[in-house]
């Protein structure tokens, strides 16, 4: 079971300039979404680390996200 609401992804993809968005598109979305994430917080945890901190900071998620963009 996906941890994102199904909803909102297709809200954002709608947001975004989607006309309509199918169940299987939100599904495929909210998949590559997690994933994403996964990936970023995993990343952005081995820079708190390193910094000495348990806490996870914006500072950390956007270094994390640098490296992904």
């Amino acid at each position: 079971m996906a941890d994102l609401p199904l909803a909102a992804v297709a809200r954002v993809a709608k947001n975004n300039g989607a006309e309509r968005v199918g169940a299987d598109a939100t599904q495929a979305l909210v998949e590559h979404a997690e994933n994403y994430l996964a990936k970023l917080v995993k990343e952005a945890n081995k820079l708190s680390i390193h910094a000495g901190r348990k806490t996870l900071k914006a500072e950390d998620i956007e270094m994390a996200a640098e490296k992904f963009a």
